[in-house]
């Protein structure tokens, strides 16, 4: 009988550290890339790994796991590492490396020179929720060394981690010396009760076959893994919501009992060779039904089906959960809104591009961040609305405002650099007002990786690719926002951004379908007429470009083609110049 060697086990403090944008900058120049990380790691990272009484346990790639037998060693590792690279090398000032790290606790098995256990996956779990130059660390790590060293956390809360079992608190590690003015605190609202609470209840099985409830957990598990992701709303953990999987109770009990207002329940039938999922979202207090949706699919693709069914959901939720947040807060006295609910106002008003509407959204977006300076999603949407402002022809003070967005973005990333939304938001303003393509593409694939089911990064990062003349890829990413939210309010946005896409490729006809789709959704949108005048003066129908031309004056009389081309971002000339031309043939003032 094989005899097998004891389990040894220890307490062990785990890094994962990887380079961010790696692919980015591999593309850019692939050998000096490698030099500059092989350079960080032997210069500096070593050393300080054995200074700190640590050991490189692997390199993979651009990635490095390292154990150290301390918390403590551990962070104090990952401040000195990432303080350097902050500061650049003298050796290289150009080094455009910056790392992304994660920390974890936790008992391990030692399996020669391997650590082998949940502790491991933890730590490469986390560290995606870190940005360039930053740290997280486990629940775990902070117990040990929120009092030993001079550093703050910011709360990130528990997040659901692919194929870990249990919730996992995560901080980011914030130290003293570089907080700067504004206090760390990553969930922005004023309270979790201010945000729309969801609870997704376990996905029944029709079917009756026990083998089958895997299905219906599989999708639960990824509707809120999904929906966690997103900043603007409060998710029940899964293992609360199982409790209910064989209760009969009506939903406003069970949102009494969970402290929420939405419930989403959902069901699975299979037929055949042919599986039927259904979803329902209900508002429990007043016990309605808000949407409701059914997939069809073949059981030979249950996977695939599974995720896609998923995605779906998440993304057409959130939307809906904002239209009913906003129809609630419509019914409050403008004198005791708070900070969120300031936000919920606005968002009421701000599409209707009325002069009046326009400039009260702007006031309660003021509002909002005076009555709350933490609040993340109140800057991005203040940021969101000085954009408009310059784009649609409305500000008096256009460079001013540009600055006054890029700040106010920039406030929303530093207060919540993991909401998806504000990255997403400071993409647009670092494209459309700043001309700096490659930021905001960093920026959306940022938000994206953090919240793949972002229809709103999906559609709006569109906008960003048409300047870079890739319009084709454009379309493809406003193919994502739609899968995901059909419907989505911010559709005319979306239908405009397909035009200039359609434009940039020289497909003017087609640019005019999704022009006039716009405008039947919202006639006052100015990027919507310039496109569509531009759109139609190229092929060759002068009569409807001057008439859409005399529409587009009758919403900005101010409009002059010459000052309109000189700051829009078509970052290729002839595009620019060729919409310059189509505006002039179309009769718009110079």
């Amino acid at each position: 009988m094989q005899q097998f060697a004891p389990i040894i086990r220890r307490l062990a403090a785990i890094v994962f550290a990887d380079v961010a944008g790696w692919s980015r900058l591999i593309e850019h120049d692939d050998v000096q890339t490698l030099r500059a990380w092989k350079s960080l790691r032997s210069d500096f990272m070593e050393p300080k790994i054995v200074e700190y009484g640590g050991r490189l346990l692997e390199i993979a790639g651009d990635a490095a796991l390292i154990e150290f037998p301390s918390a403590v060693a551990a962070v104090g590792w990952a401040l000195d590492v990432q303080r350097m690279l902050a500061q650049g090398d003298p050796d290289e000032p150009g080094s455009p490396l910056s790392l992304r790290i994660g920390i974890n606790v936790e008992d391990v098995i030692v399996d020669e020179d391997k650590l082998i256990g949940n502790g491991v996956n933890i730590a490469s779990r986390i560290h995606q929720m870190a940005g360039p130059g930053e740290i997280v660390v486990t629940g775990a790590v902070h117990g040990y060394v929120w009092n030993k060293m001079p550093i703050e956390f910011a709360d990130l809360g528990e997040r659901e981690l692919k194929n870990i079992g249990r919730p996992v608190h995560v901080y980011r590690v914030v130290p003293r010396e570089t907080r700067g003015s504004l206090p760390a605190r990553s969930q922005p609202h004023l309270s979790w009760a201010k945000r729309p609470g969801v609870a997704v209840l376990p996905f029944r099985d029709l079917g009756g076959s026990p083998g089958e409830q895997y299905f219906g957990d599989g999708i639960t598990d990824d509707i809120v893994n999904g929906l966690s992701r997103s900043h603007s709303l409060y998710v029940i953990a899964r293992s609360s919501t199982l409790r209910y999987r064989d209760r009969q109770m009506d939903a406003r009990e069970i949102a009494a009992e969970l402290g929420v207002r939405y419930i989403l329940v959902g069901s699975v039938r299979r037929q055949a060779a042919r599986l039927r999922i259904s979803s329902e979202l209900i508002d429990a207090g007043s016990n309605r039904t808000m949407w409701a949706e059914r997939y069809d699919g073949a059981d030979s693709e249950i996977f695939d089906f599974q995720d896609r069914i998923a995605s779906s959901i998440v993304g057409a939720l959130e939307p809906r959960l904002y239209q009913a947040e906003v129809a609630r807060t419509l019914e409050k006295p403008t004198e005791s809104l708070d900070a969120y609910e300031c936000v919920l106002r606005a968002l009421s008003l701000l599409y209707t591009f009325n002069d009046r509407d326009f400039d009260d959204a702007g006031r309660y977006l003021e509002r909002a961040t005076t009555l709350d300076p933490l609040y993340a999603q109140a800057h991005a949407y203040r940021a969101w609305w000085l954009n408009l402002s310059r784009g649609e022809g409305r500000s008096k003070d256009p460079v001013g405002d540009a600055t006054r967005a890029v700040r106010s973005a920039d406030t929303a990333i530093e207060l919540d650099p993991d909401d998806p939304f504000c990255l997403a938001v400071a993409g647009h303003i670092h494209a459309f007002l700043k001309k700096d393509l490659e930021t905001a593409a960093d920026l959306f694939d940022r938000a994206l990786r953090l919240n793949e089911n972002c229809a709103f990064a999906w559609g709006v990062s569109g906008s960003t690719y048409c300047f870079l003349g890739r319009p084709d890829e454009a379309l493809e990413r406003l193919r994502n926002a739609w899968r995901l939210s059909p419907f989505d309010p911010l559709n005319f946005w979306f239908y405009t951004v397909a035009g200039i896409a359609e434009f940039v490729a020289g497909r003017y006809d087609q640019a005019i379908g999704w022009l006039r789709k716009a405008l039947r959704l919202n006639a006052r949108f100015m990027a919507t007429h310039r496109t569509l005048t531009a759109s139609l003066a190229l092929s060759g129908d002068l009569e409807g470009a001057a008439l859409a031309a005399t529409n587009l004056l009758a919403i900005d009389p101010r409009f002059r083609v010459s000052d309109f081309t000189s700051w829009y971002p078509l970052s290729h000339k002839d595009d620019l110049v060729r919409l310059g031309k189509a505006l002039r043939i179309a009769g718009l003032p110079e």
